[in-house]
């Protein structure tokens, strides 16, 4: 039987864990994509957002930026009125908010990923956590790029949402070591 990290206990969460989480993105739409669910996940578990994840593709275009960063009082009415997706009038909002500062940071660094990635050198910092305990809610670097994304006119970025983002999006490689995947993806982290 292969050791995963803890969380990881339902069918949805263990095919997240192995297939995506911690494998280094650099992919604009998906970091966006994640920018958007860890802030819809705020005060919620992740599994919720899990669920939802492809309701919420369908219903926000794919996340593409430059569509959201469009949409208007009709289309915020439509999507709080969508239980696929977690109705949270806050949430809904900043994530149009979060398109026009996304593309405005494209605009700046070229990318998204440009941008993001220098909060970590431009390459995963590489952790060696023996148990879930050890894992931080927050570090200097989510301190860092939470302070940047708020200067920048981003919501729901706190900085335990940045290392979330962080974590989901290979930017640190937070498995614990006797997960299978820890190593994995050290290696291909290089």
């Amino acid at each position: 039987m292969k050791m995963r990290c803890g969380w990881a206990t339902n069918e949805l969460s263990i095919r997240y864990h192995d297939e995506e989480w911690g494998v280094p993105l650099h992919d604009d739409r998906m970091l966006f994509e994640f920018v958007i669910l860890e802030g819809a996940q705020a005060g919620l578990s992740w599994n919720t957002v899990l669920q939802k994840r492809e309701r919420y593709r369908e219903v926000f275009n794919h996340f593409d930026a430059k569509l959201i960063a469009k949409y208007g009082d009709k289309k915020v009415s439509q999507l709080l009125a969508d239980p696929g997706i977690i109705r949270n009038r806050l949430k809904v909002t900043s994530a149009i908010q979060n398109a026009k500062a996304f593309l405005a940071v494209q605009k700046e660094f070229g990318s998204f990923d440009a941008y993001i990635w220098q909060f970590v050198g431009g390459k995963p910092l590489v952790n060696a956590r023996r148990s879930l305990k050890e894992i931080p809610a927050r570090t200097a670097e989510s301190d860092a790029m939470s302070k940047d994304l708020l200067k920048r006119g981003f919501k729901f970025v706190g900085s335990t949402i940045c290392y979330a983002l962080m974590q989901a999006t290979g930017m640190v490689n937070d498995h614990t070591i006797d997960c299978f995947r820890y190593q994995e993806i050290k290696k291909n982290s290089k």
